[in-house]
């Protein structure tokens, strides 16, 4: 049993259970240590079960009947089979408590109990055990504030909450290629960091939140784009992607030269096609004068204009003299602002109906347009039928000669129509068949590249599969180095295969001395069986010789007397034996009985269950004067 509970104590510190070093067995396991083992392995086991039990027993001891009470159910709604109830957290008992710790230990989850086998230190342990708490809180259904109880104060924080308030972010994405000088020096020196971009401190969260589920989202679509079209495509992903963003450029002029092909006409009588999306732009300005047309000038250019125009202005406008006053000025000044804001506010009008003119002229122009193409199509056709009734005039004075000419004509039309029919029908056959043989080449390609498609996208699956596996396996064997590191050195391999080895061969010797055993008992029964057999046939053989001959001699009737006797006695010793063996077994078993109830704890269960007892009579009578009192 040594070693069941090694491996029971493992396993609870696995799950998050605070065992000290010095327990060593299931028998040292107090009331608490045992409610808090089976309320851990329960949240690992059904987390929404085990979110409603505490880990500790209260102080109170009718709260204790409740917490025990309530425990007993919970086992018994995972699967527990056994008998179960509140003596056995708070009374406990050590076969019941192994029985109990080795079927929650068996429920657990095969992640769980696969990384039970495997050495851990104190970080793992916390990530397990805020792991747990996050899927107990996750499960719990949300509350507003005002409606939580104070039941839900371990579950829900009271803590104040944040709107979901996103900021972009601007991250340093490592890249392996070759990166700009610049671009690191901002990154290293001027970037601030992610906990300072976002205005509020609040929104640090959700930014990041928004910014991971952002990249997640695009990676998965380029996968399932990728996987969907770039795969068909048998391109590289750079040619893919420079495809891709041609055709969003050509789209994106397309959609602007449609907007602006109503004002270029206008503009300049016709349609007017652009190349470039800096052409295409400069359609949008129209057909202004030069001098009215906005440009973006450098800072030196705009000084100058402005330059020049104070001198313009300061040679039109008369100089002041000193005799004139600060305020004449002042008034000349407001006076040329107010006709300057007038002037400006007529420009404006002039502008806007302008503007309205040139779109009423364009919509115009366009009807003028369309107008003018209907009438041009309706002249050739008129054209065409002028020609075709002039023709017939010309040969309306010899009619029966064109007649004649006419029917020569159709007659070798329809002759040489049959002749290129002949010879159409002696190339189509061939091309028929060519047209077939290559047809049924291309479907046997498709299905090949299909069915080389099918395979890569298997491939492309096993490798981002086997992608995963391999970096699961390198964190779990960086972590397993960390910790090998961390373990004391004295304990070597050696001493553990030598352990395993010596418990093997104790097991070995122990199945070897069992099957001598039951071998020896065999081999006795069949003995004592033969016996029986051969004392039951002598006795038969015996009593039916002298029973002849007891009737015929007084001493020998005698004889038989005595031989029934012996017979009878023996059979009174055997019967005697074996309830002397039977008794034998029933002291063996009630002595391994009372060890089994000395190690139960019974007297030492029978004093904490008084004292219980006391303390509730103590606390219903605290509760009956307060109850008196109130």
């Amino acid at each position: 049993m040594e070693e069941v509970d090694k491996i029971l104590i493992h396993t609870l510190k696995q799950v998050g259970t605070e065992v000290s070093e010095e327990v060593n067995s299931v028998k040292e396991f107090t009331s608490e240590l045992i409610v808090e083992a089976v309320v851990r392995c329960i949240r690992v086991i059904d987390p929404g079960l085990g979110s409603a039990l505490p880990t500790s027993l209260p102080p109170g001891m009718s709260a204790r009947f409740r917490v025990g009470m309530s425990l007993a159910q919970a086992c018994q709604d995972i699967g527990y089979k056994g008998e179960i109830g509140y003596q056995t957290f708070l009374y406990s008992n050590e076969p019941e408590i192994r029985s109990l710790l080795m079927f929650l230990v068996e429920r657990l989850p095969r992640e769980s109990a696969e990384t039970s086998d495997q050495p851990t230190g104190k970080s793992v342990v916390l990530q397990r055990a805020i792991a747990a708490a996050i899927k107990a809180q996750l499960s719990v259904p949300w509350l507003p504030p005002n409606c939580r109880l104070p039941l839900h104060g371990e579950t829900q924080s009271p803590g104040g909450l944040h709107s979901f308030h996103v900021q972009p972010l601007s991250l340093p994405h490592c890249t392996k290629g070759p990166t700009k000088k610049e671009l690191i020096d901002y990154q290293r020196d001027i970037l601030p960091p992610v906990t300072a971009q976002p205005s509020n401190h609040a929104s640090v969260v959700a930014s990041i939140l928004e910014q991971h589920t952002a990249e997640l989202s695009a990676a998965q679509e380029w996968d399932s784009e990728w996987n969907s079209q770039g795969l068909v495509s048998r391109l590289t992903p750079q040619e893919y992607r420079s495809r891709k963003l041609t055709r969003l450029r050509k789209r994106a002029e397309e959609q602007l030269r449609s907007a602006s092909l109503p004002s270029a006409e206008s503009a300049f009588g016709g349609p007017r096609s652009t190349s470039d999306l800096s052409e295409l732009l400069q359609a949008f300005r129209g057909s202004a004068p030069a001098n009215q047309v906005l440009t973006k000038g450098s800072h030196f250019t705009h000084t100058q204009k402005f330059t020049f125009t104070q001198e313009a202005a300061a040679v039109t406008s008369p100089i002041p003299t000193g005799r004139q006053s600060e305020g004449d000025v002042q008034l000349r000044q407001e006076e040329e602002l107010a006709s300057l804001q007038q002037q400006f506010q007529q420009l404006c009008t002039d502008v806007d109906q302008l503007t309205a003119d040139m779109k009423h002229m364009g919509v115009t122009n366009t009807q003028v347009l369309d107008e003018l193409k209907q009438r041009e199509l309706g002249n050739t056709e008129e054209e065409e039928r002028m020609q075709v009734k002039k023709k017939t005039i010309d040969l309306l004075p010899d009619a029966d000669n064109n007649l004649v000419k006419f029917q020569a004509q159709v007659e070798a039309s329809a002759k040489r129509v049959l002749h290129l029919a002949s010879q159409w029908e002696k190339h189509r056959a061939p091309l028929i068949e060519e047209h077939r043989t290559l047809k049924e080449i291309c479907s046997n390609q498709d299905l090949e590249s299909s069915r080389k498609l099918s395979e890569i996208k298997s491939l492309h699956d096993k490798i981002r599969v086997s992608t995963e596996e391999a970096k699961k396996k390198e964190e779990i064997y960086k972590q397993l180095v960390t910790e090998l590191e961390n373990l004391p050195q004295d304990a070597s391999r050696s001493a553990y295969t030598q352990r395993i080895l010596e418990i093997v061969s104790n097991i070995k010797k122990q199945k070897e001395e069992i099957t001598k055993i039951l071998s020896d008992t065999k081999e006795l029964q069949k003995e004592i069986n033969n016996l029986t057999g051969k004392l039951d046939r002598t006795f038969a053989v015996t009593d039916e010789l002298v029973f002849k001959d007891a009737k015929k001699d007084e001493s020998v009737r005698k004889s038989y007397k005595y031989l029934a006797a012996l017979h009878e006695n023996c059979n009174h010793l055997i019967q005697t034996i074996e309830d002397t063996g039977t008794i034998l077994r029933e002291i063996r078993d009630l002595e391994e009985q009372i060890e089994t109830e000395h190690g139960n704890k019974t007297v030492a269960n029978l004093e904490r269950i008084l004292d219980d007892y006391k303390a509730i009579r103590q606390e219903n009578s605290a509760l009956a004067a307060k109850v008196r009192e109130g």
